[in-house]
């Protein structure tokens, strides 16, 4: 393969360290990227720098924020008593996106992993115990994934927020509406008929 100029090589390499994609895909961003013209290629650097300069994380929830707080913990309509408790930022943007939680958010940034040295002091368990306890919280919902890290996760904060009388609650996880049940795995179908409602 011919030798390509050290500046699209560094871009190619620079590409691939992005999560989802590799090498191929790096390849042909990079290239599209030069065929692009000048201010294409300069908005998308300054759109770059911006979030590198302007984004950091809310001090109340560690959800991304410009500026000191995000705009749910910014919201007055929010519901301070409700609490989520999610993995990371794109979580927060999936719930959203339902349009059906009106509380508020916690981000843990990442989940409690002896195997890879993750401990909770590592995700922020300790200022979520301090903002159920002086804010008032009512109910937590831990919405971490439904891994085995998620779950060892849950149960830690679930064991760790008891003694607060704070009550705490998990999603329901089941089945996907249009999933036929012949194809469920066993850990989803128990988690449906654990967790089934009145019609």
């Amino acid at each position: 393969m011919p030798q390509l100029p050290e500046p699209l090589e560094r871009l190619i390499q620079e590409l691939s360290r992005l999560p989802g994609i590799g090498p191929k895909t790096a390849q042909r961003l990079a290239f599209h990227l030069l065929r692009s013209d000048g201010p294409r290629a300069a908005s998308l650097a300054q759109a770059i720098g911006d979030v590198k300069a302007r984004i950091g994380y809310c001090e109340r929830c560690y959800n991304i924020a410009e500026g000191s707080l995000c705009v749910i913990c910014s919201s007055p309509k929010r519901d301070t008593t409700l609490l989520c408790v999610v993995e990371s930022a794109l979580d927060v943007l999936a719930v959203e996106r339902t349009s059906e939680f009106g509380g508020v958010y916690f981000v843990l940034h990442g989940v409690i992993s002896p195997i890879d040295g993750i401990g909770p002091d590592q995700i922020h368990v300790q200022q979520l115990l301090d903002r159920v306890r002086d804010d008032g919280v009512v109910e937590v919902i831990v919405a971490t994934d439904a891994d085995i890290e998620g779950e060892a996760t849950a149960l830690y904060l679930q064991r760790a927020l008891a003694p607060l009388g704070t009550k705490v609650t998990r999603p329901a996880h089941g089945l996907p509406v249009g999933g036929d049940l012949e194809y469920a795995d066993e850990l989803t179908l128990a988690r449906a008929m654990s967790g089934r409602r009145a019609f």
